[in-house]
């Protein structure tokens, strides 16, 4: 188990990511009821949902799905499942189409909701930031609300007011609302701020894609 945190540490380099998730896979394959087992497969799948070869992207977000579902079974009262399970859901929906969008909107936000009832503050308020994107990505008709949106992810920001993530996604709200110099106001936070100690890959993400959007709204 620590040498696949080691791995999942060093999770910038896929292979290392992959083999944290072979570890954690064989690890509950021999002992199924391994609750950290399960809830860390799930996070990693996430990321190499983000990352990993378009061709296994699906197949690991799916693999994600159901590592967290393993993981509720086994604790309903943790966090980490639900938060998980929605993680990998939304990057479903988000990235493969109007089918999966709409296949995983509803279980989304049931999964949002439990870990927001469980622990709002984990991840650095995850839960309102996870729920505020859902309110702007779903459409108006079917529930999507815009001013609840930024509420959540302004909110989310009284966790850590370093978010890369949440200012990121506000900023993207933000833009799409046409508030164009808050948006740019956002997107710069997410490059100044210093990067976290256990999410270092995650925030240079945010921040590569922060400069690439800045450049077209300097325009």
């Amino acid at each position: 188990m620590r040498e696949a945190d080691r791995l999942y540490a060093d999770r910038a380099n896929l292979s290392s990511a992959r083999r944290a998730a072979d570890a954690w896979s064989s690890a509950l394959n021999n002992a199924p009821n391994q609750f950290e087992s399960a809830w860390k497969l799930a996070q990693v799948c996430y990321w190499l949902g983000g990352h990993g070869a378009d061709a296994q992207r699906r197949a690991d977000l799916e693999r994600g799905i159901d590592a967290g579902r393993k993981a509720i079974a086994l604790q309903p009262n943790r966090v980490e499942g639900h938060f998980w399970v929605a993680a990998n859901m939304g990057a479903l929906a988000e990235s493969f189409g109007l089918r999966q969008g709409l296949k995983y909107r509803k279980p989304i936000k049931e999964e949002i909701d439990a870990a927001r009832r469980i622990d709002p503050a984990f991840m650095e308020g995850g839960a309102d930031r996870a729920l505020g994107r859902w309110y702007f990505k779903v459409p108006r008709l079917l529930g999507g609300d815009r001013k609840l949106s930024e509420e959540l992810l302004r909110k989310s920001l009284s966790y850590n007011v370093n978010s890369t993530v949440s200012h990121f996604f506000l900023g993207e709200l933000l833009q799409d609302e046409g508030r164009k110099d808050e948006a740019r106001a956002e997107f710069q936070k997410v490059i100044d701020v210093p990067l976290s100690r256990d999410w270092a890959p995650e925030d240079q993400d945010y921040k590569e894609k922060a400069k690439r959007i800045l450049t077209t709204l300097r325009r």
